[in-house]
C-alpha cells in the first residue's frame, strides 16, 4: 500500500515494538521465576512433620497413697520458674528436625540471558520479517500468481501457528520443567499470527479475493485468534503480533493506497490490542497500540487531496475503543479507585483528539473534520464527567481547541506570521476563507460545554485535583476561544461587540464564583473558586482590550490588578492576591517592550501628554492596590504590587523630564537641565519613601529609598559633576539667578539636607552623615558656580580668572562657613558646626595654596586680612559662647573653733 519510503521506517517502528515487548517479557519471567522459588520453600516446609506428642501414662491399677496433709505452719515454697535460657528437651526417637527453606535460585546470568531467550527473540522476528519479505518478493518477481501467494501464505501462518500450539503442548506433558525465559511456543505463535493478519489483508486490498464483509470477518477471526492466544502464551506473543499487525499494511504495500481497508483493518487490530491489554491489564500494551495507532493517521495529511472520511473514521474509531476498553472507571476499563487520574486513560483519548486536530488542519478545517473533532472533544467531556481517571484528557481537549481556532485566525490574518522585515520568499502565508458562522456556532458550543461542566463538576469528586482541573479548563476555554474569535474576525482592532461579549463572558464567571464562594467546603473548592474570579477580571481585562486602543491596553491592565486586590480583599482567595501580582508583571512587561507605550503619538505637550496617562494611572493603580492588599497581610505578592507601585511613580517622573527637557525627543542627547531635573525628583521621591516606610515597614519601601537615592548619587557625579558639568563642557546656564545652577546645584543640595535628616535615627548615623557631605558639596558647587557666572556670563567656561573673581570665592566660602557656624550656634547642630569647619578648612587652604600665589597687591592683603579677622572671630565664639568655662572660686578656709 504505501511503498519504499516506509520499509525502513516500518522495519524501525517493528524493532521498537519489539524492545517494549522484549522488556515486559523480561519482567514478567523475573516475576515467575520469583514465584517459583516462593512455592518451591513452601512446599518444603510443609513437608517437615512436627514431633509426634508423648503417649499418656497408664493408670496404676492399685489406687495412689494420697499424700500426708501439710502442716499449718509449713511454709509452701513455689518451685522456680522456668528461664528462656533453660535448654529443651531432647528429641525423642523418630522425630527430624526442622529443615530451613531452600535458597532461591541465583538470577540467570548474561550467557543464560543470550542463549535462552534473546536468540529466541530475534529468532521469532526474522520468522516473522522473512515471511513478509517473501510475499514482497514474490510480489516484485512476480513468481507466482496472486492466488497462490494468499495460499501460500495461510499455510505458512498456519504452519507456525500448529508448531506453536505443539511445542506448548509438548512442554505441558513433558517431564522436563521448560524454561520459562525460552518462550518458544508464544514466538512461533506470533509470527504465525502476524503472517496470517498480512495474507488476511494482501487478500483483500490487494488482488480484491475478499468483499469487505468477508474480510472484516477474517480479520476479526484473526484478531480474536490472536487475543486468546496472547491469553496462553503471554506478553511474548502480544507484543510481537501487535507490532506486525500494525507493521503489515507498510510491508504488504500496493501503488494506490486504499485507506478505508487501511482503517478498517486498523480498527481491528486496536480492539484486539486494547481487549488483550485490558484482560491481562497490560499497560505497555495499550501504550503502544495508541502510539502505533496515531502515526497511522499520518499518512495521506500532506496530500493536497486529503480524504477526511476515513482519517476521521480511524480517529473515532480508536477513540472510542480506548474509552471503552483503556479508560479506568468507565464502561469495559479495568478498575480504580475515586478521585485519581490515571495516565494512560487520560492520554489515551488526549492522543485521538491530537490525531483528529491534525485532520483538521491538513484538512483546512473541512466540514467532516470540524464534525468529527466536535464529536471528539463532546465525548471527552462524557467520559471525563463519568471517569475520573480520564479528567486528565480535558487539558487536551481544551489545548487542541485553541491550536484549531488559533490556526484559523492565523490563516485568515497572514500579516500576524510576517516580521517587521517583511516576508521571506516562499514563506508568504495563504489565507483560507473557512465558513466563520460555523466556527462561531463551534466556538459557542464547546465554550459553553466546558464552562458548564467546569461549574457543575465542582462538589462532585472527594479529590482536590479534579475539580480543578475541570475548574481550569472551563475558564481557560470560553477565554482562548474568544481572543481567537477576535483575532480572526477584528483583525486585533478596536471591536465594540466584542467587547460586549467579554463583559458578558465576565459577568457569567463572576456569578459562578459568586456561587462557589457560597458552598460549604469541599476539595479543590478555594483553587476553583479563584479560578473562576481570575477568569472574571481576565475576561474583563480582555473587554478593555477589545475596546479600547493603544496604550488604554496598558492602563486597563493595571486596573484590572487594582481590581482584583479589591476583590481579595473583599473575597480572601489566595490565589487572586497572585493574580493581582501578575496583573501587574504583565503591565511592566508590556511597557518594558515600549516605554513610550503609544510609540511615537506621546505628543509634545509637557506634563499633560500620554505619559502621564500611561504610567500615572498604573503607578495610581498600583499604589491603591497594595493598600488592599496590606490589609490582609505582607507577602510576596503584595511586595510584587508594591514594587511596581515605585516602579511606575519613577518611570513615570523620569519619562516627564525627559519629555520636558527635550521637547517631545523621546530620543534625543540628556542636558544639564535634565540631569538637574532628574536628579531633584530621585531626591524627593527618596525623601517621601523614607517617610512612608516608617510607617509601612515595608522591606520594598526600604530598598526603594535606598535605589532612588542611589540613582540620584549616580545621576549627580557622572551627570551633574562631569557630563554635563559647565565648568567642564560650553553649556549655556541661563540668567543671573534664576537660572539652571540654582536648579542643578542648590535645589538638590536642599533636598539632600531635608533627606539627611529625614533619615537620622532611622539609619546609620554614617549614612545620614554621608547625605549631609552630599549637600554641603552641592551647596558650595552652586556659591561657587554662581560667582563664575557673576563673572563669565552664561557660559562658564570662557574668559581668564581675574584676581577679583579669586578673592570673591574666598569671601563667599568664608561666609557661608560663618553662615553655617552661626546656624549651628543657633539651633544647636553638631553637624552644621562641622560643616562649617570643613567650609573654612578648605577656605584656609585656598588661601594659602591658591590666593598666595595669585593674588597679588591689595587682593591678596584683603583676603588674609579677611581670613584672619574671620578666624579670630570664630575662636571667640567658640571660647565665649560654645565652650565658655565658669571660673570656680577658690574655697573659703574653715576656721575652728577653740
Amino acid at each position: 500500500m504505501f511503498d519504499a519510503p516506509f520499509d525502513v521506517f516500518a522495519v524501525m517502528i517493528a524493532i521498537a515494538a519489539f524492545l517494549i515487548a522484549l522488556k515486559a517479557s523480561n519482567q514478567a519471567t523475573e516475576l515467575r521465576r520469583r514465584l517459583g522459588s516462593l512455592e518451591a520453600a513452601l512446599q518444603a516446609q510443609r513437608q517437615v512433620q512436627p514431633p509426634p506428642p508423648l503417649p499418656l501414662q497408664e493408670l496404676a491399677s492399685t489406687p495412689a497413697a494420697e499424700p500426708p496433709p501439710l502442716a499449718p505452719e509449713a511454709d509452701v515454697t513455689p518451685p522456680p520458674p522456668v528461664t528462656e535460657a533453660a535448654s529443651p528437651p531432647p528429641l525423642e526417637a523418630g522425630t527430624e528436625p526442622e529443615m530451613p527453606p531452600p535458597l532461591p535460585a541465583p538470577a540467570p546470568g548474561f550467557e543464560e540471558r543470550l542463549g535462552t531467550r534473546w536468540v529466541v527473540w530475534i529468532g521469532g522476528l526474522a520468522l516473522a520479517l522473512g515471511g513478509f519479505f517473501m510475499v514482497r518478493y514474490s510480489i516484485e518477481a512476480g513468481l507466482v500468481g496472486p492466488g497462490v501467494r494468499v495460499f501460500l501464505g495461510s499455510l505458512f501462518a498456519a504452519a507456525l501457528l500448529g508448531a506453536g500450539e505443539w511445542t506448548r503442548r509438548k512442554e505441558s506433558i513433558s517431564n522436563i520443567q521448560a524454561l520459562p525465559i525460552a518462550n518458544i511456543p508464544a514466538i512461533l505463535t506470533a509470527a504465525g499470527t502476524a503472517v496470517a493478519f498480512a495474507t488476511v489483508y494482501a487478500a483483500y486490498a490487494l488482488y480484491g479475493f475478499l468483499v469487505p464483509a468477508t474480510a472484516f470477518v477474517l480479520l476479526g477471526i484473526v484478531a480474536m485468534g490472536t487475543l486468546a492466544a496472547a491469553l496462553l502464551h503471554g506478553p511474548a506473543l502480544a507484543g510481537l503480533g501487535v507490532v506486525g499487525a500494525f507493521a503489515t499494511p507498510v510491508l504488504v504495500s500496493s501503488g494506490k493506497p486504499d485507506y478505508w481497508a487501511l482503517y478498517i483493518y486498523l480498527a481491528i487490530v486496536t480492539a484486539a490490542s486494547f481487549g488483550l491489554a485490558r484482560i491481562r491489564l497490560w499497560r505497555w500494551l495499550a501504550v503502544t497500540t495508541i502510539v502505533f495507532a496515531v502515526l497511522w493517521i499520518f499518512p495521506g495529511l500532506d496530500n493536497g487531496q486529503l480524504e477526511v472520511a476515513p482519517h476521521a473514521f480511524h480517529a473515532i474509531a480508536g477513540f472510542v475503543l480506548a474509552a471503552l476498553l483503556v479508560v479506568c472507571g468507565f464502561m469495559f476499563g479495568p478498575t480504580i479507585e475515586d478521585g485519581q487520574i490515571e495516565p494512560v486513560s487520560s492520554s489515551a483519548l488526549g492522543a485521538y483528539l491530537f490525531g483528529a486536530m491534525l485532520i483538521v488542519l491538513s484538512s483546512a478545517h473541512a466540514d467532516l473534520s470540524l464534525i468529527a473533532f466536535t464529536m471528539l472533544v463532546a465525548a471527552t467531556l462524557f467520559v471525563a464527567w463519568r471517569a475520573e481517571a480520564a479528567v486528565g484528557a480535558l487539558g487536551a481537549a481544551a489545548a487542541t481547541v485553541f491550536i484549531v481556532f488559533a490556526e484559523w485566525a492565523v490563516r485568515a490574518n497572514p500579516d500576524m506570521l510576517v516580521l517587521p522585515g517583511g516576508p521571506m520568499p516562499g514563506i508568504t502565508p495563504t489565507a483560507t476563507d473557512s465558513a466563520v458562522m460555523q466556527h462561531l456556532v463551534m466556538a459557542a458550543i464547546f465554550a459553553a460545554g466546558f464552562g458548564i461542566a467546569g461549574f457543575f463538576a465542582q462538589g462532585r469528586s472527594n479529590s482536590a485535583i479534579v475539580p480543578v482541573v475541570w475548574s481550569a479548563a472551563g475558564v481557560a476555554t470560553p477565554i482562548a476561544l474568544l481572543v481567537a474569535l477576535y483575532a480572526r474576525i477584528a483583525h486585533l482592532d478596536r471591536s465594540i461587540p466584542f467587547a460586549i461579549v467579554a463583559v458578558l463572558l465576565a459577568a457569567a464567571f463572576g456569578v459562578a464564583t459568586e456561587a462557589l464562594t457560597r458552598r460549604e467546603s469541599r476539595p479543590g473548592l478555594a483553587i476553583s473558586t479563584a479560578l473562576f474570579a481570575t477568569g472574571t477580571l481576565g475576561a474583563l481585562a480582555l473587554a478593555l482590550t477589545f475596546a479600547l486602543e493603544k496604550g488604554w491596553l496598558t492602563i486597563a491592565l493595571a486596573l484590572m490588578s487594582l481590581g482584583t486586590a479589591w476583590i481579595a480583599m473583599k473575597r480572601p482567595i489566595p490565589f487572586l492576591r497572585w493574580l493581582a501580582a501578575i496583573f501587574a508583571g504583565i503591565v511592566t512587561a508590556r511597557v518594558g517592550y515600549d516605554p513610550r507605550i503609544v510609540g511615537d503619538a506621546v505628543g509634545t505637550t509637557p506634563i499633560f501628554n500620554w505619559l502621564l496617562w500611561g504610567y500615572g494611572l498604573p503607578a495610581a493603580s498600583f499604589w491603591a492596590a497594595s493598600l488592599f492588599l496590606r490589609r490582609r497581610g505582607d507577602d510576596p505578592p503584595l511586595r510584587i504590587v508594591e514594587t511596581a507601585a515605585i516602579l511606575f511613580t519613577a518611570l513615570l517622573a523620569f519619562m516627564e523630564v525627559r519629555h520636558l527637557a527635550t521637547g517631545g525627543d523621546m530620543i534625543a542627547a540628556p542636558s544639564l537641565l535634565e540631569a538637574a531635573l532628574q536628579v531633584c525628583v530621585a531626591l524627593a521621591m527618596a525623601i517621601g519613601l523614607e517617610r512612608l516606610r516608617l510607617r509601612s515597614h515595608s522591606i520594598v519601601h526600604n530598598v526603594g529609598a535606598i535605589a532612588l537615592t542611589a540613582i540620584a548619587g549616580f545621576i549627580s557625579v557622572f551627570g551633574l559633576f562631569f557630563l554635563e558639568n559647565p565648568l567642564i563642557w560650553h553649556i549655556d546656564v541661563g540668567g543671573a539667578v534664576f537660572n539652571l545652577l540654582l536648579l542643578g546645584y542648590a535645589l538638590p543640595a536642599v533636598l539632600l539636607l531635608l533627606l539627611a535628616y529625614a533619615v537620622v535615627g532611622a539609619r546609620g548615623k554614617i549614612y545620614a552623615n554621608a547625605i549631609a557631605g552630599a549637600a554641603l558639596v552641592f551647596a558650595l558647587s552652586y556659591l561657587t558656580l554662581e560667582i563664575r557666572r557673576f563673572y563669565h556670563g552664561p557660559f562658564l567656561t570662557t574668559g581668564e580668572t581675574t584676581g577679583a573673581e579669586q578673592y570673591t570665592y574666598s569671601i563667599g566660602w568664608l561666609a557661608f562657613g560663618v553662615v553655617l557656624l552661626g546656624i549651628g550656634i543657633l539651633v544647636n547642630s553638631e553637624r552644621a558646626r562641622l560643616a562649617s569647619a570643613a567650609v573654612i578648612a578648605l577656605t584656609i587652604l585656598k588661601a594659602f595654596v591658591i590666593d598666595m600665589s595669585t593674588l597679588t597687591g591689595v587682593y591678596r592683603a584683603l583676603s588674609f586680612m579677611g581670613l584672619g579677622i574671620v578666624l579670630v572671630a570664630i575662636g571667640w565664639l567658640y571660647q565665649r559662647i560654645l565652650f565658655r568655662r565658669q571660673i570656680t572660686p577658690p574655697p573659703t578656709p574653715q576656721t575652728t573653733g577653740s
